[in-house]
């Protein structure tokens, strides 16, 4: 039986009651959906997450759609120990007179995933720790993404790799050099008919002109 969300009249943050959280920032009018925890990031404007999806070490940016069961910053182990085993960055697990190796933590923490605006991650998609996900991007329900992924292109596979540039190149740059996803809400209300048009070379010669003004 599918979840119902009662969305309150005016736009506000949603999560569900279950969500795990440590070390969270969210922007406005983000949705968290159930199942999903959240450690060490930071979520932009409007962004959503569907259930069952894990996230750490991450930024996210504004206006990201990320499906169900999506992997973000899935840690590594170290592979240059004697054994890849938790045992040495967790002793206190086995042997409480041990100590928690926290260096290996903090290092862990710094190799972060950086995920751009207007993203769209596909439903099973893993991202692995260190990867720049740029504006505009696609990752292709599935993929495990292990390296850079440019703007505005499609990704998709095991391991990711391009399928197809979503616009145009030079048009990805206007988008870009635009940045819509800082304009103030109610301006992308006021464009909404714009934003519904498929027609993304007109969208930005109306636009830019304004903004340059």
């Amino acid at each position: 039986m599918s979840e119902t969300i009662n969305r309150p009249k005016i736009a506000e943050t949603v999560i569900h009651a279950n969500v795990k959280q440590r070390e969270v920032t969210l922007g406005v009018c983000c949705e968290i959906g159930h199942d999903t925890a959240l450690e060490y990031c930071t979520i932009g404007d409007y962004s959503y997450l569907g259930q069952y999806c894990m996230v750490a070490d991450a930024e996210i940016g504004k206006y990201c759609a990320i499906a169900a069961s999506v992997r973000i910053g899935a840690p590594n182990h170290p592979l240059d120990r004697p054994t890849i085993h938790r045992f040495t960055y967790c002793p206190e697990y086995y042997d409480a007179s041990q100590e928690r190796d926290r260096k290996f933590f903090v290092d862990r923490r710094k190799d972060r995933v950086v995920i751009g605006n207007d993203v769209w991650i596909g439903h099973g998609v893993i991202v692995l720790p260190g990867v720049t996900v740029g504006d505009g991007a696609v990752l292709a329900a599935g993929a495990v993404v292990a390296k850079d992924v440019a703007p505005y292109t499609i990704v998709g596979g095991v391991p990711a790799k391009k399928l197809r540039d979503r616009v145009p190149p030079a048009l990805a740059a206007r988008l870009q050099a635009m940045a819509w996803w800082d304009w103030p809400f109610e301006t992308v209300m006021e464009r909404l008919k714009d934003f519904q048009s498929s027609d993304i070379e007109a969208f930005c010669a109306k636009w830019e002109r304004v903004n340059a003004g």
